[in-house]
């Protein structure tokens, strides 16, 4: 399957500008003269993923420079990068590779974005909320941002429509126990008590996307509670899957076939998420 990448990387963001020698530079600097980004869109990182980008770092050092601009007060802002930096302090480097940009507030938040959208670093709710900061901050249209980030429109659109979430739903989809397909699925629900219960009879469930479609529509048309074929898990299945969810930021189900035996499903929504998920799996 060939892989689909954003059709715009780092260097379509940044704006036009003199030669490089006159706006950028690149060197080294001391691991405490950077700081965390204000236009940083990730709210969370995986500790055991950093854990694992920390021992590379301790054998490799750090291959790619981290993008910084000035900081008015002294030092760096991180502009791309933060996750190699906090990486390079747990494996105790003193310095780290940095290319230094000049870039506004506008033009670094558009490079954090893309940055964490080529890495597929960003759950669905952070990629949501970056996009409607585009939005509200800088008046970006749907067309605007798509064109910026090489997506289409409707991409575009279908992220915003998870900030119609209420909070708890959207915590399932930040978790990785819900998916964004999930999410979308849910929307259709006639109110946010029903999306609710809905989003949590999904995850124990383990419902694909389709049936989460299904339940909110025989929701919409009244016809009564969820229904459900499966049998009750036990509460350490439902731990499991749970766990398993969070690791792969997809919804995985367990199905028991036996004593000891049994089936793992991973559901995906898109094959961009098939192709994520297999990169975490291989």
């Amino acid at each position: 399957m060939a892989r689909r990448r954003l059709g715009r990387g780092l260097d379509g963001l940044l704006p036009a500008a003199p030669p490089p020698s006159e706006r950028s530079s690149k060197n080294n600097a001391a691991i405490e003269d950077l700081q965390p980004g204000r236009m940083q869109p990730r709210a969370r990182m995986d500790a055991e993923a950093l854990a694992e980008l920390a021992a590379s770092i301790r054998e490799h050092g750090v291959l790619e420079p981290i993008l910084v601009r000035n900081h008015s007060g002294g030092g760096f802002e991180i502009i791309a990068g933060e996750r190699r930096w906090r990486a390079a302090q747990q494996a105790g480097l003193k310095e780290v590779p940095i290319f230094v940009h000049d870039l506004g507030d506008e033009a670094a938040f558009e490079a954090a974005l893309v940055e964490n959208l080529q890495r597929e670093d960003l759950n669905p709710m952070e990629t949501a909320r970056a996009f409607q900061r585009l939005v509200d901050d800088y008046g970006y249209t749907q067309e605007t941002i798509a064109t910026k980030v090489g997506k289409e429109r409707s991409t575009i659109a279908n992220a915003l429509r998870l900030l119609k979430l209420p909070q708890e739903v959207a915590d399932l989809v930040e978790d990785g126990a819900l998916s964004e397909g999930h999410a979308r699925a849910l929307l259709s629900a006639p109110s946010v008590s029903t999306m609710k219960k809905l989003a949590r009879s999904a995850v124990s469930k383990g419902w694909s996307v389709r049936e989460a479609e299904r339940q909110a529509r025989r929701q919409a048309r009244g016809d009564g509670p969820p229904t459900t074929k499966k049998a009750t898990k036990s509460a350490n299945v439902r731990d499991l899957e749970q766990r398993l969810s969070r690791a792969l930021g997809s919804t995985a189900t367990i199905q028991e076939s036996g004593k000891e035996r049994g089936q793992i499903r991973i559901h995906y929504a898109s094959y961009d998420e098939l192709d994520r998920l297999i990169d975490k799996l291989i």
